[in-house]
C-alpha cells in the first residue's frame, strides 16, 4: 500500500503551523502599562495657536509651560513640539481640555542643566464637551 506524498506534506506543514501557534507567547513593550494613560493625556487637549481660539465660551484653568532640553551640545536641539507637547500634559494635568498657546520660543543661552531649551507658555482651558 503506497501513501501519495504530496497530502502528507501538506497535513505535516499544517500540524507544524499550528503547534507553533499553540506556544506561550508573551508582549514585551517600552511602555509602562501603569502609565499608558499618562502617555496619552496629551492627544486629549486641543491645541489653539495664532489667533485661532475656541468657539464658544470656555474657562482658563490656570497658566502652564512645557520644555523641551538639550542636555549637550552634542545631543539634538530642542524640538518646539515636545516643548508644546509637555505644555498640552500639564494642561491636562489641570483637567483642561484644551491650551491657548500664548508664546513658544527657544533660548540659546546654556545653563545648568541644558545647553539649550524650547518653551511653550499658554493657558489651560476648559470647552464644554459634546455629548
Amino acid at each position: 500500500m503506497t501513501f501519495p506524498l504530496k497530502p502528507i506534506f501538506i497535513i505535516s506543514g499544517i500540524a507544524l503551523l499550528l503547534s507553533a501557534c499553540a506556544s506561550d507567547y508573551t508582549f514585551k513593550s517600552n511602555l509602562d502599562s501603569k502609565n499608558i494613560n499618562d502617555y496619552f493625556k496629551a492627544s486629549d487637549v486641543q491645541l489653539y495657536e495664532g489667533n485661532q481660539l475656541p468657539k464658544g465660551p470656555f474657562a482658563v484653568l490656570g497658566l502652564v509651560e512645557g520644555e523641551a532640553c538639550q542636555e549637550s551640545s552634542q545631543d539634538a536641539p530642542p524640538q518646539m513640539a515636545v516643548a508644546r507637547t509637555n505644555a498640552r500634559r500639564a494642561a491636562a494635568d489641570l483637567g483642561a481640555n484644551g491650551f491657548v498657546v500664548k508664546s513658544c520660543f527657544i533660548l540659546a543661552e546654556a545653563d545648568t542643566s541644558c545647553f539649550s531649551r524650547a518653551l511653550c507658555v499658554g493657558q489651560a482651558i476648559k470647552t464644554p464637551t459634546e455629548k
